[in-house]
């Protein structure tokens, strides 16, 4: 677990205490609500710069093969990664 130190004008943590809002749980609550509206910005930005550049949508089936192909790296990769530890020990 990490701590941190957070310094806020007086007006603030005051009504944030008052709030609820200077808990463990709800600091997480915020960080972790603040991380979704961020990660859904960054996909709208992707989706806005995909529909500029006219890149037609992918089929089903061609959205399948690419999670098959990425599956089949990632178990190769860790395939790899424990015959690789193998060979280290003997």
């Amino acid at each position: 677990m990490t701590e941190f130190m957070v310094r806020l004008p007086d007006d603030l943590a005051a009504r944030a205490q008052s709030a609820g809002l200077l808990s463990d749980s709800a600091i997480q609550g915020l960080l972790e609500d603040a991380m979704r509206r961020q990660a859904g910005r960054r996909l709208m930005e992707v989706a806005e710069r995909i529909h500029a550049a006219n890149i037609p949508p992918m089929s089903m089936e061609e959205i399948n093969d690419e999670v098959k192909a990425v599956r089949a790296e990632r178990r190769a990769r860790q395939e790899n990664q424990i015959s690789g530890g193998r060979a280290d020990r003997s």
